[in-house]
């Protein structure tokens, strides 16, 4: 009794301590004279968890070698997936994800940028899917512009809404996945689009492009079309609060007016971060871009 005399902490305090199963005692009060205050109790009940898991974990890990059960190969891990490694990891657990799967029809689209040719030559120009649909998504944020934000403070509130349409783009390097920034994406036509797609590839392959390109996005599109695969869910590129996936583009048989047509779909995968979206906005954000990548608006954009 005569060491607990000592120790300086009010009622209220050596309650909250005891209602937590924690002895005054053991807690070292960073006040004035070693006073121990409720933020102290919090901080020691944090540390002593922690060095629970902490036992838990070495106790019950399974110590072993894969090489015991056959041939092994040690590899680095390339430089650039090291980076990236704790930034997806900060993603994923701090974000909750929720992912909008859809399809967009794109027969139209399709149809048209296949036919553009150069006017003076004649011949025919290659424009990649993505040049419109970056076109698609700035026109869809610029109508949902809660995409186009960041956190600044959750607990107070506060979210900061971009002015700006810098679009992320992910790049499969040799060196892991890189996401550049199209800045000003809203200012572009389609054919600088185009081209300015080509060249941030070209840098981020050949390692030439300056890390702030890295940052200052509003939105990102990740496209497995090329490479394959339908529907999957992308990670939210911190700070951002959502990302477009895109799959590869496939004919089907769509039941319209009654009759089965012959349709080119792309799948559609939206992540976003549900603190700021809710489920009925990523739907009517998944309809607006499929009305913006169908019939009309193709013309549209490329001009």
């Amino acid at each position: 009794m005569t060491e607990d005399k000592k120790i300086l902490a009010t009622p209220k305090v050596r309650k909250f301590a005891r209602e937590l199963g924690a002895n005054v005692s053991d807690i070292k009060g960073t006040e004035r004279k070693g006073r121990i205050t409720e933020h102290d109790v919090k901080n020691y009940i944090a540390n002593e968890l922690n060095l629970e898991k902490e036992k838990f974990t070495k106790k019950n890990k399974i110590e072993f070698s894969h090489s015991e059960f056959g041939e092994v190969e040690i590899r680095d891990i390339p430089r650039v997936k090291k980076i990236a490694a704790p930034h997806l990891v900060n993603s994923w657990t701090t974000i909750p994800h929720v992912t909008h799967h859809d399809e967009a029809d794109i027969t139209e689209m399709e149809e048209f940028r296949n036919s553009i040719t150069d006017t003076f030559t004649g011949e025919k120009k290659k424009f990649t899917p993505l040049s419109f649909i970056i076109k698609a998504l700035v026109a869809t944020l610029k109508i949902f512009p809660n995409f186009n934000s960041s956190i600044d403070d959750i607990e107070n509130g506060k979210i900061v809404i971009k002015k700006y349409f810098h679009i992320g783009i992910a790049v499969d390097t040799p060196h892991g996945l890189m996401v550049p920034k199209m800045r000003n994406a809203d200012k572009k036509n389609i054919n600088k689009i185009n081209n300015e797609l080509k060249i941030l590839s070209e840098k981020c392959r050949n390692l030439k492009i300056d890390k702030k390109e890295f940052f200052g996005g509003s939105m990102t599109i990740t496209s497995l079309g090329g490479i394959g695969g339908s529907f999957f869910t992308p990670i939210i590129n911190y700070p951002e609060v959502a990302i477009l996936g895109i799959g590869r583009s496939s004919k089907k048989q769509i039941l319209i007016d009654g009759k089965f047509q012959t349709r080119v779909m792309l799948p559609l995968s939206l992540s976003y971060d549900h603190r700021i979206i809710d489920g009925a906005e990523g739907a009517k954000f998944c309809n607006e871009i499929k009305n913006n990548l169908g019939k009309n608006f193709a013309y549209k954009l490329a001009v």
